[in-house]
């Protein structure tokens, strides 16, 4: 408990004189209830002369005979000492309203608060982990990760509440109790912890089910997630039965693991009420026979008891719950204490990309299983277009990904005008990068908050001119919002060229010194290549560009072809060099592009 305590704390510590006040209002709270039982009660004895009052403690008395005070020289039984008497209950009453009312509202308004602060911090702590990070965990587990700080919303509001009122109740109440019957209060305290036998017994079982069901619900989310993203494919294959029936194998197992936190939820309860009833046949039998005391001294003394099990109830359910919420917890604080292994320098410095050269020296790489890059050393000069090409996983895609610094070399350095990119900051490195990559990423917005993402701020007028350069004015036009027209889930509503169009647009806005073209142009008709390649070879000029494409024209074009095979450099060259070798690039040439050329010619 003060472990879970002392991890929320900083969380909860912008806004602690609230929760102070929070915490002084359930104090207040915790006693208010026993307080206005035991006013009742003694109003009642007091109003009923036939009643006796040898029940009442003479302390309680003389408190009540001080608040009674302005009926000084009044008979005990006059209507006037009644309706006196009779106030004082709904202004204990109203007192009650108030501090609880009170401690709710503030220990929300913080427990809100805080969730919120959580979950940001988490959502923001994951979006800047590096891409090895992202490689490593399933959508579906990120996902639930980021939703266990819903569970932990509920237990928070909850606990804040119980665990600082309703423990004060407890012992509000022990001291009603002690008050009317001292012996027989002390016998039902040795007794009382037989209560707490079946709560360790069902709590255990609440552990280990809690745990597997965190991991089963990040299941659920990533077969959810696969299902929604790769619907095309589930389609076209009739693979709707087959997924159906592997997410309702996972819910099989959920519900599993539901049933038995239910059971251990809820079985403790019964068997509580079951204990008390047998303690209040006892009682019966003593006061009847033993103690010979009156009948209101019995309904008193029993009443008190019962209504102690309404804060013991809670306070159990509290300590299930957070048993259920332990694993989601030590989740969420072992994402959060993660580190990135992308480390920013500790005193960067400023970059300069235009008209900078681009530096390989020496660069080793692997993803943890196999290497990658082996010695990989590469000029750029400033303002060239190199292309890179290779059959697939031959490294083309890691050459940019470590430019970008997504990852870093395992050994040797990558330099941009002499400057290590280890000593830049993320942001200045990458400002100054424009990327367009084969698969196209759309947020589910407009074209135009698209297309602005490649430089936030920018106007109407130069998002316009990017997409004119890029060649998608005329389809967006063409839509019934124009720019403010929807692009849909992962620009669902968009054809595969327009989004590549849309996505070129965002790159042109960026107006970057440094241009990554990852097979930018792949997805495009004919037509649409032709077009947006003009923009593309303008909007090359004056700048660095790296480009991985299979498309002729772009290879044609380029100032210097680098070919790679498992991780090396095996030839470098123009496209007119390194077809007169006759080497690797020629057979590339041969067997991949110029069945680019027979298609293209068949359309």
């Amino acid at each position: 408990m003060i472990r879970f305590l002392l991890k929320l704390w900083p969380f909860w510590r912008p806004y602690k004189w609230r929760l102070f006040g929070g915490v002084l209002c359930g104090l207040l709270s915790g006693a208010a209830e026993p307080l206005l039982f035991g006013t009742v009660y003694v109003v009642v004895l007091l109003v009923f002369p036939d009643q006796s009052t040898e029940s009442i403690p003479k302390k309680a008395l003389e408190i009540l005979q001080k608040i009674l005070g302005i009926f000084k020289g009044t008979d005990t039984h006059s209507t006037l000492f009644v309706v006196g008497a009779a106030a004082v209950i709904p202004i204990v009453m109203l007192w009650r309203g108030v501090v609880t009312y009170l401690t709710t509202y503030l220990m929300n308004w913080v427990s809100f608060r805080a969730i919120n602060d959580m979950r940001y911090r988490a959502f923001g702590h994951l979006l800047n982990l590096p891409l090895s990070f992202f490689s490593k965990n399933t959508t579906g587990e990120l996902m639930s990760r980021v939703n266990d700080i819903g569970i932990l919303s509920g237990i928070i509001n909850n606990f804040l509440a119980i665990v600082i009122r309703d423990p004060v109740t407890i012992i509000s109440y022990m001291v009603l109790l002690f008050t009317m019957q001292p012996k027989l209060t002390l016998l039902t305290l040795v007794l009382g912890p037989a209560c707490a036998i079946p709560i360790g017994i069902y709590n255990r079982k609440v552990r280990k089910s809690s745990a597997a069901a965190q991991t089963n619900a990040a299941g659920l989310s990533q077969k959810m997630y696969e299902a929604f993203s790769g619907n095309r494919v589930i389609k076209a294959y009739n693979l709707e039965g087959k997924v159906l029936d592997l997410f309702q194998q996972e819910q099989r197992v959920a519900l599993g693991h539901q049933m038995r936190m239910t059971r251990s939820n809820e079985l403790p309860g019964p068997l509580m009420e079951f204990i008390g009833s047998l303690a209040a046949a006892g009682l019966l039998i003593y006061f009847g026979v033993i103690a010979k005391t009156s009948p209101a001294g019995f309904i008193g003394f029993v009443a008190t008891i019962f209504l102690m099990y309404r804060p013991i109830k809670n306070i159990t359910r509290l300590y299930n719950q957070m048993e259920s919420a332990r694993f989601a917890t030590e989740r969420i604080f072992q994402m959060l204490a993660m580190t990135s292994n992308v480390v920013e320098s500790a005193h960067p410095k400023q970059l300069k990309a235009q008209g900078a050269d681009i530096h390989f020296d020496h660069v080793e790489f692997d993803y943890g299983d196999k290497p990658v890059l082996h010695d990989f050393n590469l000029q750029i000069k400033a303002g060239q277009v190199v292309a890179l090409v290779g059959n697939s996983g031959s490294g083309k895609t890691t050459v940019t990904n470590l430019l970008l610094r997504f990852y870093d070399p395992n050994r040797g350095a990558i330099r941009i005008g002499g400057v290590d990119i280890r000593e830049l900051t993320l942001k200045d490195l990458r400002n100054q990068t424009a990327i367009v990559t084969q698969e196209t990423v759309l947020f589910n917005d407009t074209i135009h908050n698209n297309i602005a993402l490649g430089r936030p701020g920018s106007t109407r007028e130069d998002v316009i001119a990017a997409a004119k350069h890029a060649f998608a004015h005329d389809f967006i036009m063409r839509k019934p919002e124009g720019y403010d027209s929807m692009v849909g889930d992962r620009g669902g509503l968009l054809s595969v060229g327009q989004k590549q169009r849309i996505s070129i647009a965002r790159a042109i806005l960026r107006d970057a010194p440094i241009l990554i073209l990852d097979e930018a142009t792949s997805s495009l008709d004919n037509e649409s290549e032709r077009a947006v390649q003009a923009a593309l070879e303008e909007l090359m000029k004056g700048r660095t560009t790296i480009c991985i494409a299979h498309r002729l024209s772009t290879i044609h074009n380029a100032d210097k072809i680098v070919v790679l095979q498992e991780g090396r450099i095996v030839e470098t060259g123009t496209h007119k060099d390194l077809m007169h070798l006759e080497g690797t690039y020629h057979k590339l040439y041969s067997l991949n592009f110029q069945k680019t050329v027979v298609k293209n010619k068949a359309e």
